[in-house]
């Protein structure tokens, strides 16, 4: 996969060298030449120059990304990348970084940004999940606001341990994608059975979120 990060800070970088190490091809581009060295990303590709131009992008031949991440710390650049790389160069997922919590209402498909990323959310996120075991926490909301990606630690006498995630009765627009379970992720099957303590990510329209809720709370109710 072939994605450019406009910033190369400490959040571009670290994004960069993620990115690179699970294989994808990364281009950088920062408007100062010194941050390659502050930067400490191997193996990604550099181009400098201002994002917000025109001129620069294609240079970048953002035609051919995949993916466009604007990691700036100005959330007016951030934003306009995001609509450059959607309007101009058709790209096909934008991330955008949402640095003030005030701006985050902007970051939607009117400016080209399909994932809103703020970084307070993400630790306020973080810190909900520690404490509010048994009820869902959204991590990440997609897609302009309809869909979300969203936690559930199951709590040790919860109803749902010894069920299969086959066996309960999810909402349509809900899915499990992933399984944390001592710190190893896991595909989801249908055969699986939950276990105490277990982190279920699932992928749900903003709109079910409550019927995930109640299912996941009421789900003894449900068992045969």
């Amino acid at each position: 996969m072939k994605v450019m990060i406009a910033g190369a800070g400490s959040v571009g970088s670290s994004i960069a060298k993620e990115l690179i190490t699970n294989g994808h091809e990364v281009l950088l581009i920062d408007e100062k030449p010194e941050v390659v060295s502050r930067a400490g990303v191997q193996g990604a590709r550099w181009l400098f120059g201002d994002a917000c131009e025109l001129s620069v992008l294609k240079e970048a031949k953002l035609e051919e990304v995949d993916v466009v991440v604007s990691a700036t710390g100005d959330d007016k650049v951030n934003l306009v990348v995001s609509l450059l790389a959607k309007s101009e160069f058709g790209v096909g997922r934008t991330v955008g970084r949402v640095n003030n919590p005030k701006n985050d209402w902007m970051f939607d498909d009117a400016w080209g940004v399909d994932v809103a990323v703020s970084t307070p959310r993400l630790m306020t996120a973080l810190v909900e999940e520690a404490v509010e075991i048994g009820d869902l926490v959204r991590l990440m909301t997609l897609q302009s606001g309809v869909v979300s990606m969203v936690e559930f630690t199951v709590p040790h006498d919860s109803a749902l341990i010894g069920r299969t995630l086959g066996s309960v009765p999810w909402p349509d627009d809900a899915t499990v994608v992933a399984i944390l379970r001592d710190d190893v992720p896991l595909t989801p099957s249908p055969d699986d059975v939950v276990e105490g303590g277990d982190e279920l990510f699932f992928v749900t329209t903003i709109v079910a979120e409550d019927q995930l809720r109640a299912v996941l709370r009421n789900s003894d109710s449900e068992q045969p």
